[in-house]
């Protein structure tokens, strides 16, 4: 029994625009390091940085080879301890990030010159921009990652901090390598610009914010921010701790730039309102979430048409 092709087709398309994407920021993150960080001797964190400290040691040209083969164990811990979907995920992102590490010594033999802050800069921001698009897709190319959640599964630490104790022993040891420790601090303040660009790249660049608001004239303010914003919303119940009464709490998710106009709405109809303002990462429904699926799903309709198969 076959299964419909046009579920075959849509599954083939998404598969096929993930692994794209991963292409992408694999040749990305590899052109960054190529070109930007290995000739100026700035390295990045993990185990990436690792093999970075090798390449400068021993030669950049053997970079890919000290990436391939400290790489190597953490492969298997993730299969063992991840799952197998994610090693394939994270298979196919080393295998792409090394190919495009030999294709750019050989066909690309860029060496950027110049200042050291434009090297963090503009180097540390298409690592960035290359490294989130890999984990935002689902792979990875850091096995520092791996030994962080397998860490938290077994002793309680969280990835983060495992993360950046290991950082802070590579950027440690590549001040004892490196002759001054002018090396080491631009490395760190590339670190941070990747980490910066990444973040970026993986939970989006629109800042939402989820707004609660609790009022004695909610009803007022809710009227106001729906017919005056357009803004939807939600009422939920709760009751005081301490005075016991009932109020009724207002739920709204806003953009950055309506925020302000959010605020002076609220005060204007009750000065008193307590309100509490959070980042939120990502939305999956709603405005926002119907926005991302169908521009997914352009993209993917796109893609069959390029390979010549129905897109429905």
């Amino acid at each position: 029994m076959h299964l419909p092709q046009p579920a075959t087709v849509k599954t083939f398309a998404t598969q096929f625009y993930m692994y794209a994407a991963i292409a992408v920021g694999a040749f990305l993150a590899a052109f960054s390091i190529a070109v930007f960080l290995l000739p100026n001797s700035i390295i990045d964190g993990g185990i990436v940085g690792l093999a970075m400290i090798g390449g400068n040691i021993f030669g950049n040209k053997l970079f890919p080879y000290f990436f391939i083969l400290l790489n190597l164990p953490f492969l298997f811990l993730a299969y063992r301890h991840v799952g197998k979907v994610f090693v394939m995920h994270m298979f196919f992102a080393y295998a792409l990030f090394v190919a495009s590490l030999f294709f750019i010594h050989g066909y690309m033999p860029w060496e950027f010159e110049g200042d050291k802050l434009e090297v963090v800069v503009i180097g540390g921001a298409i690592l960035g921009i290359g490294l989130g698009i890999i984990i935002r897709y689902g792979g990875c190319i850091d096995g520092t990652e791996i030994l962080g959640i397998i860490i938290n599964k077994k002793l309680g630490f969280t990835v983060g901090q495992v993360v950046l104790v290991c950082n802070i022993l590579i950027f440690s040891l590549a001040g004892l390598v490196f002759p001054d420790w002018h090396t080491p601090i631009f490395s760190l303040i590339t670190y941070m610009v990747v980490i910066k660009v990444m973040d970026s790249v993986i939970v989006g660049l629109d800042e939402i914010k989820s707004v609660l608001i609790i009022s004695s004239k909610s009803k007022a303010i809710a009227e106001a921010i729906m017919h005056e914003l357009g803004l939807g919303l939600t009422i939920m119940y709760g009751r005081g701790g301490f005075s016991g009464d009932e109020r009724e709490i207002i739920y709204v998710i806003a953009e950055r730039l309506q925020l302000a106009e959010l605020k002076e709405l609220i005060h204007r109809e009750d000065p008193h309102a307590f309100i509490a303002i959070e980042n939120l990462h990502e939305v999956a429904s709603g405005k926002h979430g119907n926005d991302m699926v169908k521009k997914r799903v352009k993209i993917q309709n796109i893609i069959s048409r390029i390979l010549g198969k129905p897109a429905t």
